[in-house]
């Protein structure tokens, strides 16, 4: 298998940026994780508070006034030690920050075949092709109406971003009682499923 590709030719992500993201849920670096963790979960709580406008006209001035006091800050430095050290950015500004070509169309192919998989899947599932997926998917569907009765997007983003960075972490230390219970529940699902499925239940639904 080549490197960002799979068998059936379908662009992923390169390996590298799995693994970082591995590293960062699984706090194998806690001063970056906790970094990316904090300032995560700060904006999604301004966001509860201001609009988006707001968060980040606040953002871009926060930035601003670190970058142009440090410039400022080595100017005058520079002006009485009477050296020439240049801009204090510039390792930054020559960096090249252009997306490659062949980078946009990977990831483009990527997201398209992602979008295609789930336009194939929603029409599976809203014309019926399978009568318990069907119904497993109204299930779901009538579940997730209470839930956003009780949660608003910005409350479940924070509960996701929480259990993003909690879940990982739980479930390798108590990686053995929860793959059991998992398991039971699993195997119960399974059993139901089987029965929704003998040939007299599938005839009564059929009818």
């Amino acid at each position: 298998m080549e490197n960002g590709k799979t068998e059936n030719g379908d662009s992923q992500p390169p390996p590298q940026w799995k693994d970082k993201v591995v590293e960062l849920l699984y706090w194998r670096d806690v001063k970056t994780s906790g970094v990316v963790f904090g300032a995560s979960l700060s904006l999604l709580l301004s966001l509860t508070l201001c609009s988006i406008v707001s968060v980040s006209s606040y953002i871009g001035l926060a930035l601003l006034s670190v970058t142009i006091c440090f410039r400022i800050y080595k100017g005058i430095l520079q002006a009485i030690q009477k050296s020439d050290e240049g801009h204090p950015f510039k390792l930054y500004l020559d960096q090249d920050v252009a997306l490659s070509e062949g980078t946009v169309h990977k990831y483009s192919d990527c997201v398209l075949a992602r979008f295609n998989t789930t336009v194939t899947e929603l029409r599976r599932l809203f014309l019926v092709e399978d009568l318990v997926d069907s119904l497993k998917f109204a299930v779901l569907m009538w579940i997730l109406t209470y839930v956003g009765a009780l949660f608003n997007g910005l409350t479940l983003f924070i509960l996701g971003l929480v259990g993003m960075f909690s879940c990982p972490i739980v479930y390798e230390k108590y990686k053995v009682q929860i793959d059991h219970y998992v398991g039971m529940a699993s195997k119960q699902v399974k059993d139901i499923i089987a029965i929704s499925k003998t040939p007299p239940i599938k005839e009564w639904f059929c009818r």
